[in-house]
């Protein structure tokens, strides 16, 4: 719990056992976490068993995408204060205090991962990347007069269950370019949210989405798409 308010966390997770149970306890560590929802997106390992013994409340979510995972962990999610993280290693769990800092304030903190003094060795944050994920969010930024911001795909974020009610039946998107959407729906509902640098490791394993160029041509490109089909 937090300042009365209590603090869900949401991974989605796709074939994290090797990593997920760190994960959990990371997040459980900094002692603010009442609850981890891990959403069990169709893995053919052991991540639920591995979340569910370090902890975490595992959901199974049968439509399988990024998106579909992570907006059942939204329905999901009992706390006041919902935060959205990967559990595969590439966030740190005391990141939440900084997400927390803003929430008195805000009613969506979003993280970024382009400030390179907190791109770590090893994170999937090359030149390529960092600079398609600057330009999509200037996009963004542009056409729907958002607060300043420099990462479109940062799965790290924080959003109040009451503004998240506002707007949570719109959400439509099921792929890996959902993160945009919550955006534009966030801002069309005039939610005061801010951006703020976070930590970015390497992760376990390559990412499902942006670990090679094909997946991150094609999650740009659904991306821009995205934010040029909801404007127009």
């Amino acid at each position: 719990m937090y300042h009365g308010f209590t603090v869900t966390v949401v991974f989605p997770a796709y074939n994290e056992a090797s990593y997920i149970r760190k994960a959990v306890e990371d997040f459980l560590a900094s002692g603010v976490v009442d609850e981890i929802v891990v959403v069990d997106n169709n893995s053919q390992d052991a991540t639920a068993q591995e979340a569910s013994r370090a902890g975490a409340r595992v959901v199974t979510e049968t439509r399988q995408g990024y998106g579909y995972a992570l907006r059942r962990g939204l329905r999901e999610a009992t706390g006041d204060l919902i935060i959205l993280a990967e559990p595969d290693g590439t966030f740190v769990g005391k990141d939440v205090f900084k997400l927390l800092a803003y929430a008195d304030d805000f009613e969506m903190v979003c993280g970024t991962r382009t400030t390179p003094e907190l791109i770590w060795e090893g994170a999937n944050m090359g030149w390529f990347l960092r600079q398609g994920n600057w330009i999509v969010a200037k996009l963004l930024m542009l056409l729907y007069n958002t607060p300043s911001l420099s990462d479109c795909g940062c799965t790290m974020r924080l959003i109040h269950r009451k503004a998240l009610e506002r707007f949570q039946t719109q959400l439509t998107v099921g792929g890996s370019h959902f993160l945009p959407e919550m955006v534009i729906l966030a801002r069309k509902q005039n939610l005061r949210f801010i951006e703020i640098p976070v930590s970015y490791r390497g992760r376990v394993g390559e990412s499902k989405i942006t670990g090679n160029l094909k997946g991150v041509l094609r999650t740009g490109t659904r991306m821009i798409w995205l934010i040029l089909r909801r404007r127009f």
